[in-house]
């Protein structure tokens, strides 16, 4: 379970009841009053800016790249996140980098920390976290110069001739915000490593001439090498820096960029609360540089010194990135209040967090994510527990106690960072050609393409070099001789090209992070909403049965759906609320001490799904390295993931960390045989097309199978609602006030589209106005301790319609007993009324039955006899996925 602390990071009562119907309807028309008027608070629209060389460049008459013009998507209230950074005018086509040179007319982009003092305007080159990649061509902090070509900006942290090897090494030093000494290293002639360090006052290079320095650290005679690449701020495992990124031949260019606070780099120290004079809190800003590099450096034939230096540093473009304050904002002492449940609403509960602090009732929540089903559980009792995030009604076979308040609209999505790499042999068009390295935008998936990437299906998402038993993937239980038939890896499945651009046909892709998606742990809500849009689907429904697609491609038999055909002789259940690793076919361990490789070493799960966003814009499949046989204990390391130009991975996500994180999401087929992408739009279309649920109709699903979704052709097919529920009989009265507050924040300015502080943010559509109106008398009954299960009348339903974004409320909560009488009910009425009549709606004409194989029966949800158990799984994962 993950347990985040936020800092920015139904029954109606019968006869006799009726006042307390009247007392909640009226409660509820005043608050729905307070949350319609005045009008919407206006989100933020674009923080985007444009910085062009000219009249920005230190020496535009010697620029590379003189028309470059940048465009940064935003700038403020950022967060760790991704953002994207186009581009114009950076000259000709790019040439990739190879073993001798960093390539030819392309761009370097990374992030610095503080402003040049001689350049106001301007980073400092001393405080930008670049040179973490050992080795890399025209990417390191320091190179060997000759001493006629050292520009006179770089002589200060150049060093001498005497003791050192001609030609002299120059090496920018890495200043951290945190102050203090910075170690790094130098070799001596023999290879042999040495610590040495920079002054702590100047950040400069000390004098080395192989005596005792002022610290007392002997350096040997002679030194021929600095290497800045190692220090104690940052790695080639953790550096968001971009060595290499092309433009095509019209000079343009498009990159998602990894902006990372002092949480993820402590160097950097972005982000960390800056109080001003008159209290106001910010978060510590710092810069996004870009550094254009053309086609040689002074004194060479082609790129091979640092961008730091002088001669290529002078021509950098940057960007002031404006953070939102890291660290606890609520008052000390304040009331903190747990939530529970559904990763799906983190993002919006982080948002709205700092503001639901304000007021004498306000507090500071702590959600601690993990399955909904126990969370929902637990929320049900009468004794008092966290307040339960779901998407799903209580499982129970009597009265459901809970109220359920709509407070999300989200969903669940397949993330992708796939550069092109066209083949190298045959006729590929040229228009093809022209964008090789380039990062694919589009992508179509249909629940067979999930079903093959959720069961290891694709050979290369199993560990190379595990033997090839009877029950392994290698032999068909009843066609061995179909093993062929089975892609490598999602892009070069014929299933998958003819559903996909052209283009795709002429890629040559590769790699283990292309045979499945990077997956979480655990159990979820979400995870069992996607087998069921994969079991909506005949053809996915008769592969995990274990008959062969027309290409005669099969499932992995560890996870077949059929007794007959599952290699363990017991069927994987489906659907689940979980995504097993079955398949226990391992790598053998080896004399020398090389541990086994089993599935989960080869593939290990992530955190949550935000890790899945997050690695995906990383371009991190985490694909296992090499075996590390000195430390201790020895063990498997990990790969340093695949930079611009060459990256490859998919991941499982939500929608709202997709946004965050700036990747790019499949389109999923929908029942009504579209494929549809997530936005706003494709949410609310979906919500449109939801259905009440068999357990409780006050719980709204998209079920996939249902006529209504056949007949939306423009709903997003994995939407999801988040409930936030509780049992109003919890003795705790005062909490239940304080969540009642939260819920009546969250649908009102918590359902204001933006990225400022309370908004709802990028991958949430505005949840409809019928879902307000059941929020708002969930809160009430919550707060006044009503059960829905005083008598069997039930709650009427909500029409589920589409609203616009929900006006915010001029103070953070609502009041719901103030005023009384039925005017507030029928203002209320006919705001609901008047707002849904503009409502967008799923669109499309009903698709046809879908006729094929029957589903596996009933399901029992849990862990099969095949399945590696969770924990064990776990723990793999931490000793054995990690370097």
């Amino acid at each position: 379970m993950k347990r985040l602390i936020f800092a920015t990071d139904s029954v109606w009562t019968r006869a006799g009841a009726s006042g307390i119907v009247v007392g909640i309807v009226v409660g509820v028309g005043v608050s729905m009053l307070a949350s319609i008027t005045p009008p919407a608070a206006s989100a933020d629209t674009s923080s985007a800016v444009t910085v062009a060389a000219k009249g920005y460049d230190l020496d535009i008459h010697t620029a590379p790249f003189p028309d470059l013009k940048v465009t940064v998507s935003q700038t403020k209230d950022l967060v760790s996140q991704g953002i994207v950074v186009n581009w114009t005018g950076s000259g000709a086509k790019s040439v990739r980098p190879d073993t001798s040179s960093g390539g030819q007319n392309f761009l370097q982009i990374a992030q610095c920390w503080g402003e040049d003092p001689l350049n106001p305007g301007h980073p400092d080159r001393t405080t930008c976290q670049y040179g973490g990649f050992p080795g890399k061509a025209a990417s390191t902090r320091d190179t060997s110069v000759s001493d006629e070509f050292i520009n006179a900006k770089d002589v200060e942290y150049t060093s001498p001739s005497n003791g050192f090897t001609i030609p002299a090494v120059t090496a920018i030093p890495y200043r951290a915000s945190t102050g203090g000494t910075i170690s790094s290293v130098f070799k001596n002639g023999a290879g042999v490593l040495t610590h040495y360090v920079l002054d702590p006052l100047t950040g400069l290079v000390q004098t080395a001439t192989g005596t005792p320095s002022a610290t007392g650290v002997t350096l040997p005679s002679p030194i021929v090498g600095v290497d800045l690449a190692t220090n104690e701020f940052y790695t080639q495992y953790t550096t968001n820096e971009v060595p290499w990124v092309g433009s095509s031949d019209t000079g343009a260019g498009s990159v998602k960029f990894e902006v990372q606070t002092a949480m993820q780099s402590p160097g950097l120290g972005c982000g960390m609360p800056v109080t001003a004079t008159d209290g106001t809190v910010t978060g510590k800003s710092c810069w996004l540089v870009v550094i254009p590099r053309g086609t040689n450096d002074v004194g060479e034939s082609y790129i091979t010194k640092s961008g730091l230096f002088w001669d290529a540093w002078q021509h950098s473009v940057a960007v002031k990135l404006d953070f939102k304050p890291i660290g606890l904002r609520c008052s000390i002492g304040s009331a903190e209040k747990q939530l529970s449940g559904s990763e799906l609403a983190s993002a919006a509960v982080a948002s709205w967090q700092p503001n639901l602090c304000t007021g004498s009732t306000g507090s500071s929540f702590v959600l601690s994510t993990g399955n909904e089903e126990d969370s929902l559980l637990s929320a049900s009792q009468k004794t008092p527990s966290p307040l339960a995030l779901t998407s799903r009604a209580l499982q129970t076979t009597k009265a459901d106690p809970v109220q359920y308040a709509p407070i999300a609209l989200s969903g669940l999505a397949v993330s992708f960072s796939i550069d092109r790499r066209v083949k190298p042999v045959g006729t590929v068009p040229q228009e093809y050609k022209d964008k090789n390295t380039e990062s694919f935008t589009s992508m179509n998936l249909t629940p067979r393409l999930i079903a093959k990437l959720l069961t290891n299906s694709y050979l290369d998402s199993l560990p190379t070099g595990a033997p090839a038993t009877s029950k392994s993937l290698a032999f068909f239980v009843d066609n061995p001789e179909k093993v062929n038939h089975n892609a490598r890896n999602l892009t070069v499945d014929p299933d998958f090209l003819a559903v996909n651009d052209a283009e795709w046909q002429y890629q040559d892709l590769t790699g283990p992070s292309l045979g499945d998606m990077l997956l979480p742990s655990g159990r979820s809500d979400e995870a069992l909403q996607l087998w069921r849009y994969v079991l909506s689907d005949p053809d996915a429904v008769a592969f995990l049965n274990g008959e062969a697609d027309k290409w005669g491609m099969k499932v992995n038999p560890w996870y077949a759906t059929k007794d007959a055909v599952n290699s363990s002789g017991t069927r994987m259940t489906v659907p689940r609320t979980n995504f097993p690793k079955a398949d226990p076919i391992a790598r053998v361990a080896k004399a020398d001490g090389q541990t086994e490789v089993n599935l989960v070493t080869w593939r290990p799960y992530t955190s949550d799904f935000e890790t899945g966003a997050y690695l995906t814009l990383r371009g991190d499949g985490q694909e296992l390295g090499d075996w590390s046989p000195n430390t201790v204990p020895p063990k498997w390391g990990k790969s340093v993931r695949n930079l611009v130009g060459t990256q490859r991975v998919l991941g499982l996500t939500t929608t709202a960390s997709a946004a965050r994180y700036q990747t790019v999401t499949a389109s999923l087929r929908n029942s009504a045989g579209a494929f549809v992408a997530a936005n706003s739009a494709s949410l609310l279309a979906a919500a449109a097309a939801m259905t009440p649920t068999t357990a409780n109709k006050a719980v709204l699903e998209y079920d996939p199978t249902s006529s209504s979704a056949k007949a939306a052709a423009s709903a997003y097919p994995m939407t999801m609602p988040v409930y936030a529920a509780l049992n109003p009989l919890q003795t705790d009265s005062t909490a239940r006030g304080i969540y009642a507050n939260m819920i009546r924040y969250a649908v009102a300015a918590g359902q204001v589209p933006g990225a400022a502080i309370g908004q709802l943010p990028e991958g949430y559509a505005s949840i409809p106005a019928s879902w307000v109106a059941q929020a708002l008398a969930a809160a009430t009954a919550i707060e006044k301790g009503i059960s829905p299960i005083v008598t069997a009348n039930p709650t009427p339903t909500p029409t589920p319609t589409v609203a616009a974004s929900v006006a915010a409320p001029a103070a953070a909560y609502v009041n719901p007993s103030a005023g009384s009488g039925t005017a507030a009910v029928a203002a209320v009425a006919a705001a609901v009324a008047g707002t849904a009549a503009t409502d967008p709606a799923a669109t499309g004409a009903a698709a046809g039955p879908l006729v094929g194989k029957p589903t596996p029966a009933d399901p029992t949800i849990g862990p099969i006899p095949a399945a590696i158990p969770a924990g064990f799984l776990s723990g793999l994962l931490a000793a054995g996925g990690v370097p």
